[in-house]
């Protein structure tokens, strides 16, 4: 282990301290080891309180980073300072990058959009997102999330059925599988992308975490496309981290009367750019568009194949939105009876599932 790395830790795990005063410092007095040996006016001149520069020289901080670097080593967890060549190279010039990232897995060094949105998304929301993300991987564009429910979880799916990467950016430790059912989705990221965290292992999530790792999902990325998001969604601080930084933002417009279409289509409202598909991202970013159906190895195999008329008639109504079995009898004009049967094949298929709330929902 680099005895310089010791001094980043140390430099991160500082509280209510700017990362920018640390790399300034770091900067300015020729690396990180050189901070600790400063002359405590020089610190306290810098930013740093009295309190702070204590905590610096302390025998704690010293114990709880050692343990942090057993367990990294222990768990094959890479830590990469700011100054690492791995590190990601847009991330290095936001407002406040991380002093230090924990990763697992390899951040693949390629052109990167972020796609975010509600955890409690619609089946329209998740196949947008999914379908989108499967384009924009096969055009060699990383996608990163946070591998959160719903929108996000679509996200990385689609991006590794393509055959293409994705980064998922956690709000705890990288070896905390947060939501645990996304185990499986978390390993299948690891083969072709990276886990990655600024918080050491072992932090368990938390809602204070959240809204930070934000900053690092639309820093990494040239553009944020936000798919659905209600009024006070999380999304909607990763899309003003984007704008704070500089970066494109984008939004799926949806049904005005749908709560989780609300964040969107203020989106749009404000100025943020509408998408009706890929090509709206790729030629805003200037990548131009590449004809999708060339790239792939083989036409991708729709699930909808052999469910018939009324099972295609009741996926399309679902795209749009999530229904009670009334409602879709109603917009489909299929009897409650035949409707049950055909609803019962497509959940045994995984293509729908009835919410908590009764109502049935399209998955990706």
């Amino acid at each position: 282990m680099d005895k310089e790395l010791i001094y980043w830790l140390k430099l991160s795990r500082i509280d209510n301290l700017r990362a920018t005063i640390k790399i300034d410092l770091i900067t300015a007095l020729g690396g990180a080891k050189n901070v600790f040996d400063a002359k405590k006016e020089i610190l306290l001149k810098a930013g740093l309180t009295a309190q702070q520069y204590e905590t610096l020289h302390s025998d704690i901080l010293s114990q709880e980073v050692k343990k942090i670097i057993e367990i990294c080593s222990k768990k094959n967890i890479n830590i990469l300072p700011i100054c690492h060549d791995e590190y990601p190279e847009m991330l290095k010039y936001i407002p406040d990058p991380p002093l230090v990232l924990y990763v697992t897995g390899n951040i693949p060094k390629a052109n990167a959009v972020a796609i975010v949105g509600s955890r409690k998304a619609s089946g329209y929301g998740v196949d947008t997102a999914f379908k989108i993300a499967s384009e924009l991987a096969l055009s060699d564009i990383v996608i990163v999330s946070g591998m959160a429910r719903g929108i996000d979880t679509a996200a990385h799916s689609g991006a590794l059925d393509a055959g293409g990467k994705t980064v998922a950016v956690l709000g705890c430790g990288v070896d905390v599988v947060y939501p645990p059912e996304n185990r499986n989705l978390m390993e299948r990221i690891l083969k072709s992308g990276a886990v990655i965290s600024e918080y050491p292992p072992g932090i368990p999530p938390s809602t204070f975490n959240f809204p930070a790792r934000n900053r690092i999902i639309s820093g990494m990325s040239l553009g944020t496309l936000v798919v659905e998001a209600g009024l006070k969604s999380g999304s909607l601080i990763t899309a003003n981290c984007a704008l704070e930084q500089g970066r494109d933002v984008f939004s799926i417009p949806g049904n005005i009367t749908n709560y989780n279409s609300m964040g969107t289509n203020r989106l749009i409202k404000d100025g943020a750019k509408i998408v009706l598909d890929s090509d709206d991202i790729l030629e805003e970013l200037s990548f131009g568009t590449i004809p999708f159906e060339k790239k792939r190895k083989g036409k991708v195999k729709s699930r909808a194949t052999g469910t018939g008329d009324n099972g295609k008639k009741i996926i399309a109504a679902l795209k749009i939105e999530d229904l009670y079995d009334e409602e879709l009898s109603e917009k489909t004009k299929i009897h409650l009876i035949d409707l049950y049967e055909v609803l019962l094949d497509l959940e045994l298929r995984g293509i729908v599932r009835k919410s908590i709330t009764g109502k049935y929902m399209y998955i990706s």
